[in-house]
């Protein structure tokens, strides 16, 4: 059995940007889809832009902070496509500042839409998926919570951090259950999201994962995390070089943290680079 090709897929935060283009690319891999998004407008543009192309999409609204709303939005797919063979959690939010000018406000905001959000998702889903002995969990993490970085952001690391122990630990149970669970790992990518961020500080520095990395496109993204769901991955980083960053951390954890400190005070936030094409992409 192939992992798209006639099966039913619900992305939840696929109004714009990443979300989007796997809705795309699930679906010329013959995926029959539902986008959520808490935009209405966007979730509605993504799926014309799949009916367009022949595809079958369904737009939903959906408001992850809210239980009801995550319960409706799952129950209105699952009416639209019958059971869901794939649920992925995109929906995010980000925001930056200094750690000291984080409010707790912003901290719970934070863990209340990127991870409880997608526990309350998952939490609908996992037993419908048992009760079948079959489906496909997706959830999206980063590279700050893949390795020591955002120092800039400690509250989204810690977040994220926390979707990748959550995904690897539900991949452990589920397994044997017959539920599948991969978590996208985005390294630098091309996007719009950054427009809105909420920032808690008048100066500070954006810091990134790495000055030796290359900026990717949303298109080149959704090929990576479609692909290494059908190679049966769990953790799929955008990046390969990441692991590296993630070997070298493991290895000694202090020596590693110690080293971004000398780059970040060298003068080297680790911004990465980026090229015309992919700066391009984002207008396709």
């Amino acid at each position: 059995m192939t992992t798209f090709a006639g099966k039913s897929a619900l992305i939840i935060g696929a109004g714009q940007n990443i979300g989007r283009r796997i809705a795309q690319e699930w679906a010329r891999r013959g995926a029959r889809l539902a986008v959520a998004d808490i935009s209405a407008e966007g979730a509605e543009e993504t799926a014309a832009l799949l009916r367009a192309a022949g595809a079958e999409a369904h737009a939903f609204t959906c408001d992850v902070a809210s239980e009801e709303s995550v319960l409706a939005c799952i129950d209105g797919a699952e009416a639209a496509l019958g059971p869901l063979d794939m649920l992925m959690n995109n929906a995010g939010i980000l925001s930056g500042g200094n750690p000291e000018d984080i409010p707790m406000s912003e901290w719970q905001r934070m863990f209340d839409i990127n991870l409880f959000g997608m526990v309350r998702a998952n939490n609908v889903i996992m037993p419908r998926m048992i009760a079948r002995g079959s489906g496909h969990i997706v959830n999206t993490a980063s590279f700050a919570g893949f390795y020591p970085f955002a120092a800039s952001r400690v509250h989204y690391a810690a977040c994220k951090a926390g979707v990748l122990s959550m995904s690897e630990n539900l991949a452990l149970y589920l397994m044997p259950l017959g539920v599948k669970v991969s978590c996208l790992i985005p390294g630098p990518v091309m996007t719009t999201s950054v427009a809105g961020m909420k920032e808690f500080s008048e100066s500070y520095v954006m810091r990134a994962p790495g000055s030796h990395m290359f900026v990717k496109s949303q298109q080149e993204t959704a090929r990576v995390l479609s692909d290494g769901m059908e190679a049966g991955k769990i953790l799929i980083p955008t990046h390969e070089e990441g692991w590296d960053s993630f070997r070298e951390h493991a290895a000694d954890p202090d020596a590693f943290i110690a080293k971004k400190n000398a780059e970040y005070l060298a003068g080297d936030p680790g911004k990465p680079g980026i090229t015309q094409d992919v700066i391009d992409s984002i207008k396709e």
